[in-house]
């Protein structure tokens, strides 16, 4: 029998749930904090992370071609690599987080408060009017300019260099007179991070569902598929021909985007296309978002969340045209161009912000990765990243920070500068005769990326007085420092001396993406409105977000129309009309013979991006600029692919020889192209396999 007396006097075992009322136990306000501090941290981690891994692949990319290997093997070593940075990574962190918990008796430091209302310091009234007003006038005429208004593109460009002037002139008093925040920028908290994770996911959810059908695809997403197919990196064309053509323009082949899709697939065994759109799409989309977040906040001065819905609104509701940046964010983020100027930009403005902040190494590591992950999305980084980080030196200099500049300039354009050099010296240059020289002036610079009428005057608005919205100090300072170039860029004549001297025409209607615009549109909600209390000030900022809003929704062209090229789908699918990419399918499962495929443009178009197997005689017209387009190689594809299309109507006698130069083996048209089907027998062809409607189709063969 027990003792009564021991039982009487023993401790109580403790309740191991709290009751209800009560505090949560130490161990579990620690987990709770600890969860909150993964959460606020969550973006950082991501997207810094994925900075890192993406500019790894890059050099191993280029590093490979020393020692020729396969893309396979090159993403098999950048996978290894990536999970002994990763475990490094995790030692580090819990090394710190140790130090910190030994050393610190709280579990993490309360984020700084947002700036107040009264935060700047005076500065001259008469310079900020000046500012303002000639800011509305520059937003004002800019966005009239591209309407029925006649208005000389001289008042915007004066106008919008002198707002960019004074306003640059205005920070720099602010930041001489002003004490120095600390810290400069409040910490995400949990809940705010917890938001922009929530969004992130819902963008690239949406990604499965719109389709842009990008002429472009034929040569980014088949390139992907001719790589996995292969597992090899064609330095030449592989196109209209089997790696044997002088490459086109885009060569040097520096980009490491195609390779990692193409050696993905590869490794993983699913074809490229898929890998694509189905995983690496909606991952892309994500990393984009939180881009956006980070610089967003980092930026904004109060209502961060408010400023980031404004500014995913904007992008969404914000397309149409084809150098709309909504169009680049998540319709074709899946060429490398996209992904610069949705994710890139936004985080180099990010990290040369912290750099000019804090000068710590890992700003400076960030922003080299960065340049890297740059170069490896597209070659129009080597271009644009110039002027973005000129923008930013030239206003540090102004408040003599020059030694931080010139590092963070050496930083950030080694790598792709020197990529381009090492790549031409050892690689060879450009060896195709030709590119696109279509040029467009300041003016329709302006109407063809910042658009005009209302969403054209709130860009503007955006533009000129981002630097008097931006959170003092560096951020104010940088955004003022990219009004200012790109107000110089705006002013008629110099895109013109630039495309003379550099011969780059073609991309200087991208100039406009040194701005981190959807940025500077979410900070137009983040304004200080007068009010006797900050529930009215909050409500006033609210206001501006639902009318800024709904004049996307009002005057532009929102992603998922079809005046945006987008179609929307039920279910997840491929970016392509689902017609012809069936009809590719179709087409590669026949018993064809030996040659080239000759079939209708769209076809022909959609073909690479199915299989690099079938090779057909026009894979896109507009390529032809780059082998001339008065020589035979041109004019005979030309002359096929109209016959196939039924747009014209050319005798067998013209028929037959280019058919015979070019080696073409498969004749496929619609069922509706009469001509076609009657003269196809008469060229030596036999008829062999049909397709039902929708899509009617038939082939024919070379006979013998």
């Amino acid at each position: 029998m027990a003792n009564v007396d021991s039982i009487a006097v023993a401790p109580a075992e403790p309740d191991p749930t709290p009751r209800s009322g009560q505090a949560p136990r130490p161990s579990r306000a620690r987990g709770l904090s600890r969860v909150g501090a993964l959460v606020a941290h969550a973006p950082a981690v991501l997207t810094d992370g994925a900075v890192i891994a993406f500019a790894l692949f890059t050099v191993l990319y280029h590093l490979a071609f020393l020692g020729d290997l396969r893309p396979s093997v090159t993403f098999r070593i950048w996978l290894v690599a990536c999970v002994v940075l990763a475990v490094v990574a995790v030692l580090r962190a819990r090394r710190r987080a140790g130090t910190r918990t030994d050393s610190a008796p709280t579990d993490s430091a309360p984020a700084a408060p947002e700036e107040p209302d009264g935060a700047r310091p005076a500065t001259d009234r008469r310079l900020l009017i000046g500012v303002l007003v000639a800011a509305v006038v520059a937003a004002v005429s800019a966005g009239a300019a591209g309407t029925s208004i006649d208005l000389t593109w001289w008042i915007p460009a004066v106008a919008g260099l002198l707002a960019a002037v004074c306003g640059l002139l205005l920070v720099r008093q602010a930041w001489l007179r002003g004490p120095v925040p600390a810290p400069a920028a409040p910490a995400p908290t949990a809940a705010q991070s917890a938001y922009a994770l929530v969004v992130s996911v819902l963008v690239g959810i949406s990604s499965f569902f719109m389709a842009r059908n990008t002429p472009d695809d034929v040569y980014y997403v088949g390139k992907s598929v001719w790589i996995a197919e292969r597992d090899l990196i064609p330095l030449n064309d592989f196109l209209f021909s089997e790696n044997v053509l002088p490459a086109m323009g885009s060569q040097p082949p520096i980009p490491s985007i195609e390779v990692f899709d193409g050696a993905f697939a590869n490794v993983v065994g699913i074809h490229a296309s898929s890998a694509l759109w189905y995983v690496l799409l909606p991952i892309m989309a994500m990393l984009a978002a939180l881009a956006l977040w980070r610089l967003t906040h980092r930026w904004a001065p109060r209502r961060v969340l408010l400023a980031f819905t404004v500014a995913i609104a904007y992008l969404y509701l914000v397309a149409g045209d084809d150098a709309a940046l909504g169009t680049f964010h998540l319709l074709r983020l899946h060429e490398g161009k996209g992904m610069f100027v949705s994710a890139v930009i936004p985080l180099m403005w990010l990290y040369l912000t912290e750099w000019f902040d804090t000068r710590s190494r890992r700003s400076l590591v960030l922003i080299v990765a960065l340049s890297i992950t740059a170069i490896g999305l597209t070659n129009t980084a080597a271009i644009i990243l110039p002027m973005l980080v000129g923008a930013a030196g030239f206003a540090m200099l102004l408040v003599g920070r020059w030694k931080a500049a010139v590092v963070a300039a050496v930083a950030a354009l080694a790598y792709p500068i020197g990529s381009l050099v090492v790549s031409r010296l050892v690689l060879g240059g450009m060896t195709a005769t030709g590119a696109d020289d279509a040029f467009f002036d300041a003016a329709y610079t302006y109407r063809r990326t910042l658009l005009f009428g209302v969403v054209g005057v709130i860009s503007g608005l955006a533009l000129w007085c981002g630097a008097l919205l931006a959170r003092r100090r560096t951020p104010a300072l940088l955004a003022a420092g990219a009004a200012l170039a790109l107000s110089v860029l705006f002013v008629p004549g110099v895109l013109e001396v630039l495309s003379a001297l550099s011969g780059i025409s073609v991309v200087l209607w991208r100039v406009p993406w040194l701005l981190a615009l959807p940025t500077l549109i979410g900070l137009l909600c983040t304004v200080r409105v007068p009010a006797p209390s900050r529930a009215l000030r909050r409500a006033a900022s609210g206001g501006i977000a639902v009318l800024l809003v709904a004049s996307f929704a009002v005057f532009a062209t929102p992603m998922w129309s079809s005046k945006s090229w987008v179609e929307v789908h039920p279910r997840p699918t491929w970016k392509l009309p689902q017609q012809r990419q069936a009809i590719a399918f179709w087409i590669k499962g026949l018993d064809r013979p030996e040659g080239l495929l000759l079939a209708p443009k769209t076809i022909m178009r959609t073909t690479p991006i199915v299989t690099s197997e079938v090779r057909v005689v026009l894979p896109r017209d507009f390529y032809l600029v780059e082998y001339d387009l008065n020589s035979q190689f041109a004019k005979d594809r030309l002359l096929l692919s109209e016959f196939a299309d039924g747009t014209a109507s050319p005798t067998p006698a013209e028929l037959t020889p280019a058919l015979d130069r070019l080696d073409v083996g498969t004749i496929c048209v619609y069922n509706g192209n009469r001509y076609a089907r009657d003269t196809a027998p008469k060229l030596g062809y036999q008829e062999f396999a049909k397709r039902p409607s929708p899509g009617g189709m038939t082939c024919f063969r070379r006979a013998g």
